[in-house]
């Protein structure tokens, strides 16, 4: 991924739109305990764009508590068979640019193309600002529920890099007289790395040796990425200068992604944790830091009732 182009503005989709070009376009609104995005998508969504559902559609649903949550934290990925059919719902092609958003900072917007990148699709794009930036620029949206026409769009899996939590434990804390590891990166909101909140997990903090690294800090004011530059500097200062190995980790493999999207704008590849805290906090054999320096001590720590982003 490293240097490809994987935003695209606004001005430039209803240009792309204007002139005939048909990409399809996929609404992926979702919120860290939230309600379904659908409602919100009949309400108002770009011409054209068909809803995408993160919790049934780009993860295998879990109940809480269960082996399987253990076993993949909260929001594993789905089969190639199960995503394939997904895409196929969603009328994609062989062949077919595909453009991504959502309504808010664009963490699930990157989750969808994260796993469209993985499958083998070669054009994929995130909407950079998302619907807010497409009404902003006056742009008009939609109302309703359409039904594409069938896809018939092959997937395959594994094209991107990709980590298990043994793996994540080396990154952070390579074995003594081992070679350097590599650098991991916590996108969750700052305070969940500190482990002052925990929401959703069992256990507050961070994995040891894991680095912060909130999304919010890769987007301006309004909403849009940062320039290549402003990202390269601010992973450069976290270690992240491309001449290490780059891992990526948040509560279940969603916020990462933005990460992963953000490093690649800068021109930086990085592997993906899909389990990351929600899986590595449900393993007792797993230590937990808390504090803001990446191995302060005090594993096992509760978290308390705020809510904080960072799925």
């Amino acid at each position: 991924m490293n240097g490809e182009q994987v935003l695209i503005t606004a001005a430039e989709l209803a240009e792309r739109l204007a002139r005939g070009e048909r990409p399809v376009l996929l609404d992926v609104r979702w919120s860290l305990g939230g309600p379904n995005g659908r409602q919100e998508y009949a309400a108002g969504h770009l011409p054209g764009a068909v809803f995408a559902d993160l919790e049934n559609e780009l993860a295998v649903p879990v109940a809480p508590g269960s082996a399987e949550e253990a076993a993949g934290g909260r929001h594993p990925l789905p089969s190639r068979a199960a995503f394939e059919e997904a895409a196929r719902s969603w009328g994609i092609d062989d062949g077919d640019a595909v453009v991504v958003y959502d309504a808010t900072s664009g963490q699930a917007a990157a989750r969808a193309w994260w796993m469209l990148r993985d499958a083998g699709l070669e054009s994929v794009r995130v909407l950079d600002g998302g619907l807010g930036a497409w009404t902003a620029a006056g742009l008009p949206l939609e109302q309703g529920a359409g039904v594409p026409e069938r896809g018939n769009v092959t997937l395959g899996e594994g094209r991107l890099p990709r980590i298990g939590a043994d793996e994540a434990a080396a990154f952070a804390q390579p074995r003594p007289g081992a070679p350097a590891g590599g650098v991991l990166l916590d996108a969750r909101a700052a305070e969940r790395y500190r482990g002052e909140v925990e929401p959703v997990d069992p256990r507050a903090g961070h994995i040891p040796g894991a680095l912060s690294a909130p999304t919010a800090d890769n987007l301006a004011a309004d909403g849009t990425f940062l320039p290549p530059a402003a990202l390269r500097e601010r992973f450069a200062a976290l270690g992240a200068d491309g001449r290490r190995p780059v891992a990526v980790y948040c509560g279940s493999g969603v916020t990462a992604a933005h990460d992963i999207l953000a490093l690649a704008v800068a021109g930086i590849d990085a592997a993906l944790y899909p389990g990351s805290f929600s899986q590595w906090s449900r393993d007792p054999s797993r230590p937990v830091a808390v504090g803001a320096e990446p191995s302060a001590a005090g594993a096992g720590r509760a978290g308390g009732p705020e809510n904080s982003p960072g799925a």
